[in-house]
């Protein structure tokens, strides 16, 4: 459970001796009383679009944890449509505006034909709703033509960007806080390059968000070094906690951070963040 890296240094917990610790002495606690309250006056507090929500509680859960902060917006299949509205932007221009369930705003700017008015706007909106309200996120819906060959284009080519919205790659966005923490970390790892790959890692968001969602099931969650598959957090920890909306799983907010990390306030920052984002988003 120890190990001796080199003969002038001390001896450290391997990451097998990091795991028994996890789980044999880690007792899951509440935060100190001043930062629940902080977590809590936070989310009361907030009115923000859902992306500056999930930014800025990556940068809240960096600043209670004292390590880099991951937190993964909620999956778009996990939602519902609340609201469809279609707004002229300029002449030749319309802005699409889709609201979800989970306070995602989904938007896309169609160009349109001069001949395309209000009362027009108004018909290709009246056409697409029906379809869209109360339906999961990404079911697009068959429109019956109009026979207005004008408001028929419109429609489709909203209809088509409503499916590219919905689409994989515009999904569930990465947010990370702290990264200047890993950086000023860099001596709990064997090697610069080590925490250079990290953060170079970081910036990948498909496959930090692929992780993550591997370990979206199975609840609370510690990763030790070696425990992870990808090598670039050989040398990490990673303390993940789902958060629901509407009862059902929808993202992830997690803790990452050197192998020595304190993971009993870990796991007791994520299980308060996770627990207030889906009580705010539900």
């Amino acid at each position: 459970f120890i190990a001796q890296p080199h003969t002038s240094a001390g001896r450290i917990p391997t990451d097998q001796g990091y795991r028994y610790f996890v789980d044999h002495f880690t007792q899951q606690g509440p935060l100190p009383p001043q930062q629940h309250r902080a977590v809590a006056d936070f989310f009361e507090s907030s009115h923000r679009a859902l992306e500056d929500l999930l930014h800025e509680t990556s940068q809240l859960l960096a600043r209670l944890s004292r390590h880099a902060a991951v937190v993964v917006g909620p999956q778009p299949d996990s939602a519902v449509v609340r609201g469809v509205h279609l707004v002229r932007l300029h002449e030749r221009s319309a802005l699409v505006v889709v609201v979800l369930s989970n306070g995602a705003i989904e938007r896309h700017v169609l160009p349109i034909a001069e001949a395309v008015d209000n009362e027009r706007l108004a018909t290709v909106a009246r056409a697409i709703e029906p379809g869209l309200l109360g339906r999961a996120w990404g079911t697009v819906p068959e429109v019956a033509p109009s026979g207005d060959p004008a408001v028929d284009t419109v429609v489709s080519d909203a209809l088509a960007a409503l499916a590219t919205l919905a689409t994989p790659e515009h999904r569930e966005p990465l947010y990370v806080g702290g990264v200047s923490r890993l950086a000023a970390e860099q001596e709990a790892f064997s090697t610069a390059q080590s925490a250079a790959r990290l953060l170079e890692l970081l910036e990948h968001q498909v496959v930090v968000v692929s992780v993550v969602h591997e370990l979206l099931q199975a609840g609370l969650t510690v990763r030790i070094g070696s425990e992870h598959q990808l090598e670039e957090l050989r040398e990490c920890a990673l303390v993940l906690a789902p958060y629901e909306v509407e009862g059902q799983a929808a993202g992830v907010v997690g803790v990452l951070g050197p192998t020595r990390m304190d993971y009993r306030h870990a796991l007791a920052a994520v299980t308060a963040v996770s627990q207030q984002l889906g009580k705010h988003l539900s």
